[in-house]
């Protein structure tokens, strides 16, 4: 007899991004599987006010891929990826975000890339797509570019991120919630972390490629300083933060005031990865004295 083809449940959280969940949509919607595989989507919508919600509908009325909308109302991008786990059924779960879009291979590389090295899960890079022009400052500062890895490399917990991810349903324990709620920022790298020291082993695809869009709004100052705040302020919560790291932000925050002048000189790009790095380690530093400078939970603006 035929074996039953692998299932892949594809997860989307999203919050108040219509256009470009609708997009994200349209392209899953046109997955190359090499009839190795089917797959369905889940969208967790972390707005209680439902906004994805039609965005939803009209792609469930027009295509043959399955579709499955929950909600979770509790403002919080863990309790979403929680949300989104529940309502997934396949041999697998990949995760992809809202602001993203995947080339037309990408499912079928990450599965074949799963089954190769047979490990527990496999990611890919995410690279910038900007709609229009961005300024050159942004670009010279390389500020979204990720680091990218030989295909095979195994990752670390610290390079774990669930934009671009294809899991095996194995490493998802039955009843658990396996994204901790208490994290705002960087729930991912706590989630590997916790099933790399439990013996799970990822790798990185380098060919599975998707895109994440860049709007406008993310070249503002502000929105790069407010990020950088909250993921300091959230890097305490990890097991592995300690003495060390303290003294280490103590010593960068002066450094990186005193080196300013010297990166006016060589232009805005270096200005803003200094403060941009001086504002993580002062959330770091603004965390352990009980001071949280973001109280949002999602840096939108």
């Amino acid at each position: 007899m035929t074996p039953k083809p692998k299932h892949i449940s594809v997860c989307i959280c999203t919050y108040r991004r219509p256009e470009f969940l609708k997009r994200l949509l349209e392209e899953l919607g046109r997955q190359d599987t090499g009839g190795l595989f089917t797959y369905s989507i889940v969208v967790a919508d972390n707005d209680q006010h439902q906004s994805a919600k039609e965005v939803v509908s009209h792609f469930a009325a027009g295509s043959s891929v399955s579709i499955n909308y929950c909600v979770e109302a509790r403002q919080n991008i863990a309790l979403a990826r929680n949300k989104a786990i529940e309502c997934a059924s396949g041999d697998f779960v990949a995760f992809i975000d809202d602001d993203e879009f995947p080339t037309r291979r990408w499912l079928l590389t990450l599965f074949t890339a799963c089954h190769e090295y047979n490990v527990d899960g496999v990611l890919g890079p995410v690279k910038p797509h900007f709609c229009e022009e961005p300024p050159e400052w942004l670009v010279k500062g390389r500020f979204y570019e990720r680091p990218t890895y030989a295909t095979g490399f195994v990752i670390d917990w610290r390079k774990g991120r669930t934009g671009n991810v294809l899991l095996k349903s194995r490493v998802f324990a039955p009843g658990a919630q396996p994204f901790r709620p208490s994290f705002l920022s960087g729930e991912d790298q706590d989630f590997f972390r916790r099933r790399i020291e439990q013996g799970h082993v990822f790798i990185w695809c380098n060919e599975a490629v998707a895109y994440e869009t860049v709007p406008r709004i993310r070249w503002k100052r502000t929105f790069m300083l407010r990020r950088a705040l909250l993921q300091g302020h959230v890097s305490r919560l990890h097991p592995t933060f300690g003495a060390f790291d303290i003294a280490k932000s103590m010593i960068a925050i002066p450094a990186y005031i005193a080196a300013l002048p010297f990166a006016l000189a060589l232009g805005h790009h270096r200005v803003m990865r200094c403060l941009v790095k001086r504002c993580d380690h002062l959330g770091r530093l603004l965390a352990l004295l009980g001071i949280n400078p973001i109280r949002q939970p999602y840096v939108t603006e």
